[in-house]
């Protein structure tokens, strides 16, 4: 006959693990920064922001930023990064809910120019600001990156562009790549004007521009989904 066993007294309850409110306030520390940086080089360059100049701007003590950045390069490449999120969250995300077609390559190009008129970044364009800044340089981290998240902009276009055409909105005989380029130049055009005193005229004239050009490019499926 089996013994029974004697019942296991019930074990305490585990005290459920705090949250780290040091590391949730250092991750929102964190994100202010690069945002302060990034609107620093969008209108001085990459070379103005230092930890100097944050640690003065922000009151925070150089030796903090030391914490989250060990080096300028550090700083850097973590400033561009946050930029390109900012501008993937302002710029792309909100155009791909546009359905595939001739009205998602609208959006998307309009969805930039309303990124610089909303003031997302003091200095216009992020990227094109900091593009000119080290295309001329010798290659590094910090040029590797600002080119790539460039070119995946350029990316972004001509893929939409293709898939425009797959949905039968612009030409099949269109170069995508060329449509793609002609339309990034527009933007980088109003980006110029609105940086040089234009204002919102800039803007309104690259979006004048954008539209004609997708009108030519488009075929008559396309009807009024743009504009």
């Amino acid at each position: 006959m089996a013994i029974a066993q004697p019942a296991q007294p019930a074990q305490p309850a585990q005290p459920a693990e705090p949250t780290d409110g040091r590391r949730i306030r250092g991750l929102k520390t964190r994100q202010a920064i690069l945002a302060h940086a990034a609107r620093v080089g969008s209108a001085e360059g990459l070379d103005a922001v230092s930890l100097q100049r944050l640690a003065d701007d922000l009151g925070i003590s150089k030796s903090g930023l030391f914490a989250h950045f060990g080096s300028k390069e550090e700083l850097h490449l973590a400033t561009v990064e946050a930029a390109a999120q900012i501008f993937t969250a302002e710029v792309i995300r909100p155009a791909l809910a546009q359905p595939r077609g001739v009205g998602r390559v609208w959006a998307l190009c309009n969805s930039w120019l309303s990124y610089l008129e909303r003031g997302v970044f003091p200095g216009g364009c992020f990227f094109w600001a900091v593009a000119e800044e080290y295309d001329s340089r010798r290659p590094g981290p910090v040029r590797d990156s600002v080119l790539a998240k460039k070119a995946y902009w350029s990316y972004s276009l001509k893929r939409a562009v293709m898939e425009a055409q797959e949905a039968g909105d612009i030409d099949a005989d269109a170069d995508p790549e060329q449509l793609a380029w002609e339309l990034d130049s527009l933007m980088g055009g109003a980006n110029s004007g609105f940086k040089s005193g234009e204002g919102r005229l800039a803007l309104e004239r690259g979006r004048r521009a954008i539209r004609e050009r997708l009108v030519r490019a488009s075929t008559s499926k396309a009807g009024t989904k743009f504009g």
